[in-house]
């Protein structure tokens, strides 16, 4: 329990939480922090809620393994087709916070700090699998904690003082409301964390490894709790930045100039040490949840490879290529927040429905499965880009949900016996 916990926990206390949430608090207040850690802690909870149980009893390697045995082989493929560059972006994020953090302590440029990411992290992960990936796990969890509580307590023992600092904060920055954000806007913002990335397969891999589906359900709901309480430094810490640091041209380096103002070398080591813990515990679940996708569930049944060793080589190489894929996204992209809301909202509307209604009821076939997944992905930017709808992800959940059910229906129509003449 205790090991799933803290590895479910580390795995999703990513760069978005240290650098990309202090930083959006730093600049918006609480409205940047909806995702994290209050949504992301509600997706933790929904898992033991949801999914746990279920998935666990099914015996299944991969998220993947579900589309196969509840629909088919075609569904199977579609499925990978849409999650693997959601979570590729996901891992860009962390790519990119990484090579952020370098090229901070460092005089290396940004690009030449995301190539020297991308050896380490591959590196990293080609040597463990998922059981290495959740010990390091524990050990990265208790540094993120160590490392956001040493900087806390840092400048509370300072000449700061909580109480000025209360009495001279905006209001408007403990809004969770944005300015002039509607009600549609505000509850799609909710939503993408929540459920966007319950059904995300970095975390299903560690529900389906657990001992018991009692320890996959508890294991769930406790990481929700640890996730919220440490989750929540950053976010004070974000409140606290004006005061503490004055204006900054990028917010996203607000959490390391802190760190750079209040801590001694060596607590600035260790704080270090904790903001890569984070990201290392994340990116590497990340590559190792595209390899076991596209290894167990194409490489290997499509050149039919037997052979233990080569199944393990196949993995390796999928890591390798995936660590590429995600460094090359880094490159194009100047914001880790945007990222990961993009990686979250990516044709998982289709994903989400299919498999909550899939592993829940028994009604809805390859037909609907289909539709809803194809409805999924492209409601979302067909909404958002061309309608200019407020709420482009609820819209594409709504449009994933009428699907499955037409195909249902569709499907339970076409079924059914002629009537005798």
């Amino acid at each position: 329990m205790w090991l799933l916990s803290f590895s479910l926990f580390a795995t999703w206390f990513g760069a978005e939480t240290c650098i990309g949430t202090s930083g959006a608090v730093f600049k918006e207040g609480l409205s940047g922090s909806r995702a994290d850690p209050f949504g992301y802690s509600i997706c933790l909870f929904f898992l033991g809620l949801f999914l746990a149980k279920k998935l666990w009893t099914g015996g299944f390697t991969t998220l993947a393994d579900f589309y196969k045995k509840r629909f088919n082989n075609k569904i199977e493929k579609l499925a990978i087709l849409i999650m693997v560059p959601s979570t590729l972006l996901w891992g860009a994020a962390q790519m990119r916070a990484f090579g952020q953090i370098i090229s901070t302590m460092t005089d290396w440029d940004v690009g030449t700090a995301l190539w020297i990411s991308f050896a380490f992290v591959t590196t990293y992960t080609l040597l463990g699998g998922l059981l290495g990936d959740m010990i390091t796990d524990l050990i990265q969890g208790i540094m993120i904690a160590v490392g956001l509580c040493l900087i806390l307590f840092t400048i509370l023992q300072s000449d700061f003082s909580l109480y000025d600092w209360w009495q001279n904060l905006p209001k408007e920055k403990l809004n969770f409301q944005a300015s002039g954000e509607s009600f549609w806007q505000r509850m799609d913002r909710w939503s993408i964390p929540i459920f966007g990335s319950l059904i995300a397969q970095e975390l299903i891999s560690r529900v389906l490894s657990a001992r018991s589906p009692q320890v996959a359900q508890g294991a769930a709901y406790s990481s929700g709790v640890i996730y919220l309480i440490f989750g929540s430094i950053p976010v004070v810490l974000g409140l606290m930045g004006t005061e503490l640091i004055g204006e900054l041209n990028h917010h996203e380096d607000f959490i390391i100039k802190l760190a750079e103002k209040f801590l001694n070398p060596i607590g600035f080591i260790i704080f270090s040490g904790a903001l890569i813990s984070a990201i290392l515990a994340t990116i590497d679940s990340i590559l190792l949840s595209v390899s076991a996708l596209v290894s167990h569930n194409i490489a290997v049944p499509l050149f039919k490879i037997k052979n233990e060793k080569s199944k393990i080589l196949s993995a390796r190489v999928i890591v390798i290529l995936s660590a590429l894929i995600s460094v090359a996204i880094a490159f194009s992209s100047d914001s880790i927040y945007q990222l990961v809301e993009v990686a979250s909202s990516f044709g998982t509307a289709g994903i989400l429905v299919v498999t909550l209604l899939g592993l829940h009821f028994s009604w809805g076939g390859q037909l609907a499965a289909l539709l809803a997944l194809v409805f999924g992905l492209i409601t979302t930017p067909i909404a958002e880009h061309v309608l200019k709808l407020q709420a482009p992800f609820i819209t594409a959940i709504l449009a994933s949900l009428v699907a499955y059910l037409c195909g249902a229906l569709i499907t339970q129509y076409l079924s059914r016996p002629l009537a005798p003449s």
